[in-house]
């Protein structure tokens, strides 16, 4: 990524459920990127389409510009690019903190999204927002502990 951002890139994290050991999750890697600013992904947009990245907007989530890697039947890698700082980029980063300290939620969430794995096969919007409640809980949580936000 630092070779396609460049100065752009201000850090680099690794999100999603292959973050957390032990949750369950589809072999698509999650990367939080953040940046001083989503304008300028424009100056680096083409490069990552240059290498299999297609842009997809803000798919569906305001503060945020998103990539995908692979076919839908082999995706690899989201790339989230945000803001360095902002709500949306802590929010990736303590989730993913605060079920890395407190495993005893691990089993939980593994078994919420199989559930709505099966009940919301074809569709991915039922299936993200039906993680909703929970991904709210363990973000109360973290503030929490974190002393954050």
């Amino acid at each position: 990524m630092s070779s396609i951002m460049g100065e752009y890139l201000f850090n680099i994290q690794h999100v999603g459920s292959t973050s957390i050991e032990s949750l369950d999750s589809k072999p698509i890697i999650d990367i939080a990127v953040g940046v001083e600013s989503l304008s300028v992904v424009d100056n680096f947009r083409s490069l990552l389409e240059s290498v299999g990245y297609e842009y997809r907007d803000n798919a569906g989530v305001d503060g945020r510009l998103f990539f995908a890697k692979g076919s839908e039947d082999r995706r690899t890698h989201y790339l989230h690019i945000e803001v360095y700082g902002s709500n949306i980029w802590k929010n990736h980063i303590y989730f993913r903190n605060y079920l890395q300290k407190h495993n005893e939620y691990i089993d939980e969430y593994s078994k919420l999204k199989n559930e709505l794995a099966i009940r919301y096969e074809n569709d991915r919007a039922k299936y993200t927002n039906g993680k909703n409640k929970f991904i709210t809980m363990i973000l109360e949580k973290a503030k929490e502990e974190f002393d954050i936000f």
